[in-house]
């Protein structure tokens, strides 16, 4: 989810790139945007999008690190 907000997305094409169901995007968007890793951008008309804020970005790539740490055949002293 935080991906596909890099550069800003709406709740379907979240729901759809994440391959989630409307309810779990609802849920997780609720409590990404409460948290301040995803911030409401009002574009036109009443066209939501959500963008990932500095601080998202900094978990997007904590997770990166952490996902990179557990990949299968790394050495954990490497």
């Amino acid at each position: 989810m935080l991906r596909v907000g890099e550069s800003g997305a709406g709740k379907t094409e979240i729901m759809y790139t994440a391959n989630m169901s409307y309810s779990q995007i609802q849920r997780y968007l609720d409590y990404l945007v409460n948290q301040g890793f995803v911030t409401k951008v009002n574009l036109e008309n009443t066209t939501v999008a959500y963008r990932v804020t500095d601080s998202g970005l900094k978990l997007l790539r904590a997770i990166d690190t952490l996902m990179n740490m557990l990949e299968p055949g790394r050495r954990a002293n490497a």
